[in-house]
């Protein structure tokens, strides 16, 4: 499974680069600068990551999502899949369109319309060797640090109507849902209602703490709940 990113309304602090202990992989071939008008942090989870990306110039796809959902929020998960053949016939049968198809030599990944796939941005992505993720560059094991959190285990999409959207991205990743969830080899994905605090789309992360009084933890970060498990 891949990266999980959650969007930040304002200008990154310097701040958030030094929390990831070690300046962070750039992406191989990639900026999301010139791509997106993206400005980027990254934070390996064991062999996952997250991601924090703000707007830094007028008319990007995230800053338009901000503007609509007033304010930080979890906007886009990228999932890891062996192939992506089967995937596109996959798409083509269910009438989900992909809005970006990125690219490179080593990987390759389709954004999905989330008109077609709703409560966020999702990615079905393929790299060429399945134990690497060219998006964070050659070196990313140089930045892994386990001792608080090893895993991304968990995530909660909070939408108007959480098992018509299941069923929508379990079409999308091949898999079959259980009412509102997504089991996936190494990670669940629920789907939830909105909330009386009205935030939506992705609202919750799950992470698999190897410290025991860590345990049951949250903190709320740019929009989104993380949980220590």
């Amino acid at each position: 499974m891949g990266p999980w990113f959650a969007f930040a309304r304002s200008p990154l602090p310097p701040a958030t680069s030094r929390a990831v202990r070690r300046p962070s992989p750039r992406r191989s071939g990639w900026s999301c600068a010139t791509v997106f008008g993206l400005e980027n942090a990254l934070f390996p989870v064991g062999d996952q990551f997250l991601e924090i990306v703000s707007p830094r110039q007028d008319g990007t796809t995230a800053g338009r999502l901000l503007d609509k959902r007033g304010g930080d929020a979890g906007y886009m998960v990228l999932f890891q899949v062996d192939d992506l053949e089967p995937v596109e016939a996959r798409l083509a049968e269910h009438g989900i369109r992909v809005v970006f198809d990125a690219h490179t030599d080593e990987i390759r990944g389709l954004h999905l319309h989330p008109k077609d796939v709703p409560g966020a941005i999702v990615s079905l992505d393929a790299p060429r060797e399945a134990a690497e993720w060219p998006w964070a560059g050659p070196r990313w094991r140089d930045h892994v640090v386990t001792d608080r959190v090893s895993s991304i285990n968990a995530m909660t999409v909070s939408v108007e109507d959480p098992q018509a959207v299941c069923r929508i991205w379990a079409g999308a990743l091949g898999v079959a849902p259980t009412g509102d969830v997504i089991e996936l080899q190494d990670a669940t994905v629920r789907f939830r209602p909105i909330g009386s605090d009205g935030r939506r789309g992705i609202t919750h992360i799950g992470f698999t703490t190897p410290r025991a009084e860590l345990r049951g933890t949250t903190h709320d970060v740019l929009g989104v709940t993380l949980e220590m498990t």
